[in-house]
């Protein structure tokens, strides 16, 4: 694995970018409805308040002429009453001696005109005038205006929304990056750790922090796996030495025995040569199909799967083969597993050829329900198998002292590859108590009841 390709500072930078362009894009689309929404929507707030004003001052003149100034109409001070000559006739106290704000009139039979005015020297405003046919000084229009606010210029106020987005934009860029290289900064120390472990190093393990949180749980996590992981090479290792010893013995054995066939004429010393350098090859033949079927079953390949039969694959596999020592059964009928029959055919003729190889006198086999478990026990009346043996003799290549050796014929991986097969189909394989020889139990799940589907074999 190429760890640099998932260092901690890239996913950072990357998560930044990823939240500056999101949020980028939100500021964006908020600038865009703001400068198109706020001038508008302002607007017509100070149109409403001067139209308010106008309509008092047009109700204030209604019945006598004001005496003074006008008075301030909600918070409006900017006011005028201009007659149908186009004089001022009334003003507040802001306008006093000012000439007319605005020549424009209400007309097409509306009560009232908007218009924008810009003095020269001042802010412009916003005049808003309502006519009033009978007012004290006879037809006139009365007259409000309010300033124009700031947010009616549109530059001014995209300007300002552009400004306030980008330090906001940068502000969280800033926040993101310093955030996210704070959560990464485990996974970071992590990631350097990993780095320093090679395939000739597993041993070490990166500190698990006493945190409790998520971090900690990959760490244990990781730890686990690199567990596992020293364990495989190792085993993997192992393997390789024993079955490169494994096949070496044989093929030794076959190159002395034909260079002394041709070294000698004898026609009858040939004969038994070659005899014995046959017996090498199918012994050779043995381990290289023992490591196939090894090799398929750690790759994970799965053959079809059917129902069987476990009693009658017990006695099938009696009948095929021919034993040295005589078996006696006990098989409880009708115990249906799920399964591969040739792999179960395999598992089964290991138990028994390794019951008949160390056997002494004669091999017990028995069928049993146990639960939702089908179990089969094989026991012999040989030398046994110590305790502190029990899991030795399922590892690859392992043979005990004394009677288990390669003398006797075996490859090493009969047992092995049992308990393989067994743990392929749910089940279990171990060595359990016995008061003389050896006694291996064999547990598989049963089918569940009237399961559908698939062949019922014998």
């Amino acid at each position: 694995m190429q760890l640099s390709r998932l260092r901690p500072r890239s996913i950072r930078a990357r998560m930044t970018a990823a939240t500056v362009a999101l949020f980028g894009v939100v500021l964006l689309a908020g600038v865009v409805t703001l400068c198109l929404t706020v001038p508008s929507w302002v607007r017509a707030e100070l149109v409403d308040r001067a139209d308010r004003a106008s309509r008092m001052v047009t109700i204030l003149v209604d019945d006598r002429p004001v005496e003074g100034a006008i008075p301030p109409q909600h918070d409006v001070r900017l006011l005028q009453v201009v007659n149908a000559r186009g004089e001022v006739v009334a003003a507040g106290a802001a306008l006093q001696g000012r000439p007319p704000l605005t020549r424009a009139v209400p007309g097409g039979g509306d009560s009232r005109v908007v218009d924008r005015v810009c003095p020269e020297g001042g802010d412009c405003l916003i005049v808003v005038g309502t006519s009033n046919r009978s007012t004290a000084y006879g037809p006139a229009v009365a007259y409000a205006a309010v300033e124009e606010s700031a947010a009616l210029n549109v530059p001014l106020v995209a300007t300002t929304l552009t400004a306030g987005a980008l330090a906001l934009l940068g502000l969280l860029g800033w926040a993101t990056w310093v955030g996210v290289g704070r959560v990464l900064a485990p996974v970071e120390r992590i990631r350097s750790g990993l780095e320093q472990i090679s395939a000739t190093d597993l041993g070490d393990r990166m500190p698990v922090p006493d945190t409790g949180d998520e971090v900690a749980e990959l760490t244990i996590t990781v730890n686990d796996t690199l567990a596992r992981l020293e364990d495989a090479v190792e085993r993997q290792r192992r393997f390789v030495s024993d079955a490169s010893h494994e096949l070496r013995t044989p093929l030794t054995a076959m190159l002395v025995r034909l260079e002394a066939c041709a070294a000698t004429p004898d026609p009858e010393e040939c004969t038994q040569t070659l005899e014995e350098v046959l017996g090498d090859a199918r012994r050779l033949s043995a381990i290289v199909q023992d490591l196939l079927l090894m090799a398929r079953i750690d790759a994970g390949a799965r053959p079809p799967e059917e129902l069987l039969d476990l009693g009658k694959l017990v006695v099938g596999e009696l009948d095929r083969h021919s034993f040295r020592l005589p078996f006696t059964t006990g098989v409880e009928p009708g115990l249906m597993v799920r399964g591969s029959r040739l792999r179960l055919d395999r598992l089964l003729a290991n138990l028994l050829s390794n019951a008949d190889r160390y056997g002494g006198g004669a091999v017990h086999v028995m069928v049993s329900r146990c639960g939702s478990h089908g179990v089969v026990e094989v026991r012999d009346d040989g030398p046994g198998i110590p305790a502190d043996q029990r899991d030795a003799v399922f590892q690859r290549f392992t043979r005990l002292d004394t009677a288990r050796s390669r003398d006797t014929g075996g490859t090493g991986l009969g047992l092995a590859i049992a308990r393989d097969i067994a743990t392929e189909h749910g089940g279990t394989l171990h060595v359990g108590d016995s008061v003389k020889g050896a006694r291996l139990v064999l547990r598989l799940p049963l089918a569940p009841p009237g399961e559908e589907g698939g062949t019922i074999r014998e």
